[in-house]
């Protein structure tokens, strides 16, 4: 599944981060890495942006970019 199919307060797992390039290394840079694992916090009314928390800190990112992200789902 991709980031941007995730719902409010679940929590999941990146298992691989897409995209070419410039725009890959920055998904990397964020700290969108394979293992990390991401609580969706907030999604915006129309659903762009949605707000995450990894790695100990609070991040936007817009639902275009969470597309090139895949997640698993973490069972609880």
């Amino acid at each position: 599944m991709k980031l941007s199919e995730a719902r409010l307060e679940e929590k999941v797992i990146i298992t691989k981060v897409g995209g070419d390039g410039s725009f890959h290394h920055r998904l990397l840079d964020m700290g969108l890495t394979k293992g990390q694992v991401i609580y969706i916090k907030n999604i915006a009314p129309f659903g762009d942006p949605i707000d995450i928390h990894v790695r100990g800190y609070e991040l936007s990112i817009r639902l275009a970019e969470a597309k090139f992200i895949e997640v698993e789902r973490i069972s609880e």
